[in-house]
């Protein structure tokens, strides 16, 4: 089971592992056990069987299969555990992961394995039953949203489970989000998504337990700064899906040093690795930290600008190569980006300012409204609770996201700073309905919310960094970077 084989690829970091055909996560898991970091064992069904998945009429064809169960019981020796029986029984999360990134879009079945039976046999070696419990009513979640679309009954045989989840995670690939997404980005149809098939650890374990994801830098700002979020006894998809606000990774400095500076050694390896911001999901289970994803971090215009100026300045990349990593929109989005001016301004909530920028339009809570407010020709500020996945075709339509609850991992910030589009996250409990039928301004770099008329704003001045890529530029007058050379400082 080579990547050269189209089939079933185990992830152990023996082999070159190819973009296109492992797609980006198993890619990345594999890439990180060649770095020898510390990664749950795994293996990935390439793209190239998501076409023939729908090629066979949303089937597995039975060779693809035996190679799965044959790759599944490589995880057995590695983790010394059984999939689908005790004593120790194995779970496994099966993941979506395209040749592009594509945060958040396609889904994920955690904790797959667990059938009534075995919920008593993982207490019972664990001596936590609540835990057990706990890893059960999520999977059963999950399982019943995203495999069986809210109707029927989990599988009582694990490998049942498996098989239908894989196909749930190809059919992910034809989904309108997807699509959309796709369509924004200008990605086309590709060659469909990977799926990864993974050991589970559980940031749900205990107290000393927990998930989160972590920048190399700052993505809203550039900083170099470790960045990033932690939830504590937690999985992955509490943080991301934005549904909580966690903490800031920042405070680990105080309240675990040993796993900051672990976390910080990682960031450093995988950052010096990829040339570039790294965007990192990991888990932490009993004390024992586990990377579970790496990809070139999403970020906001500002932050693509000073990222690509200091990797030039600390001779990581050449100033071609970080031209080519400052697009037109970057340039379309910084030239049209305004801040507030100084003062004093009517303050309705504050959040976390998740990408910089200022927007003003009328409040819309969910797609329907926001296409009813711009065919009327206004501006809209989506607001919700959080947004999820089905959200993005409405984000792509507005001015601007505030979100009541996440942090800046989440599924709003994470589309937001791909996009250019300011956000605010975590502005506080009541703002969906507060806000309803008002005109607000967000500030994506303050994090504050104001009434209407409440700001005056400015054109963003042209800093250093934007100078320095205009000098990289030099004679080169096709590229977009020059658009901004004429802004006031």
């Amino acid at each position: 089971m080579t990547s050269s084989q189209s089939t079933v690829v185990l992830l152990d970091g023996s082999h070159d592992g190819d973009r296109e055909l492992l797609g980006g996560k198993a890619y990345s898991v594999n890439r990180m056990r060649s770095l020898g970091l510390p990664v749950p064992p795994a293996f990935a069904l390439p793209t190239t069987v998501c076409g023939t998945y729908h090629g066979n009429d949303r089937a597995l064809p039975e060779a693809v299969w035996d190679e799965v169960v044959a790759a599944v019981r490589a995880l057995e020796a590695d983790t010394g555990r059984t999939f689908g029986t005790g004593p120790s029984p194995l779970l496994v999360s099966v993941r979506s992961g395209a040749a592009q990134s594509m945060p958040g879009m396609m889904d994920t079945v955690l904790n797959l394995g667990l059938t009534p039976e075995l919920v008593d046999v993982l207490g019972a070696e664990s001596g936590d039953t609540d835990w057990a419990q706990d890893t059960w009513q999520r999977f059963q979640r999950s399982y019943a949203e995203i495999v069986l679309g809210g109707e029927g009954a989990t599988p009582a045989d694990p490998w049942e489970q498996l098989r239908a989840a894989i196909g749930a995670v190809f059919d992910s690939w034809t989904n309108e989000r997807v699509r959309t997404y796709r369509e924004r980005h200008g990605l086309g149809e590709g060659g469909g998504t990977a799926v990864t098939v993974q050991a589970m650890v559980f940031g749900n374990r205990d107290e000393a337990s927990g998930t989160g994801v972590m920048f190399s830098r700052n993505p809203s700002s550039g900083v170099p700064e470790l960045y990033g979020e932690w939830l504590a006894h937690a999985q992955g998809e509490d943080v991301v899906s934005g549904e909580k606000t966690p903490t800031q990774l920042a405070e680990l400095a105080t309240s675990d040093p040993g796993l900051h500076a672990e976390l910080a050694r990682v960031a450093g390896v995988l950052e010096a690795e990829y040339r570039d911001l790294v965007d990192i999901e990991f888990t932490v289970e009993s004390g024992r930290l586990f990377m579970l994803q790496s990809r070139a971090g999403k970020r906001s215009p500002q932050a693509a600008v000073r990222i690509a100026v200091d990797l030039v300045e600390a001779g990581t990349i050449t100033p071609a190569e970080a031209l080519g990593r400052i697009t037109a929109d970057h340039v379309e989005s910084l030239a049209g980006s305004t801040q507030v001016d100084a003062g004093d301004h009517e303050v309705l909530a504050t959040g976390l300012g998740a990408c910089p920028g200022v927007a003003t339009g009328h409040v819309a809570r969910d797609l329907e409204e926001v296409l009813t407010l711009v065919d009327e020709g206004k501006p809209v500020i989506l607001v919700r609770t959080f947004t999820a996945p089905d959200d993005v075709p409405a984000m792509f339509q507005a001015a601007g996201v505030l979100t009541e609850v996440g942090g800046a991992t989440s599924h709003a910030a994470l589309v937001c700073r791909e996009i250019g589009l300011p956000c605010v996250v975590g502005a506080g409990p009541g703002l969906v309905e507060a806000l309803a039928g008002q005109v607000i301004t967000i500030d994506g770099t303050s994090g504050k919310v104001h009434a209407e008329g409440s700001v005056n704003t400015s054109s963003v001045a042209a800093d250093p960094h934007v100078q320095k890529l205009i000098e990289y530029a030099g004679t080169d007058a096709g590229h977009p970077i020059h658009r901004l050379a004429t802004i006031d400082a």
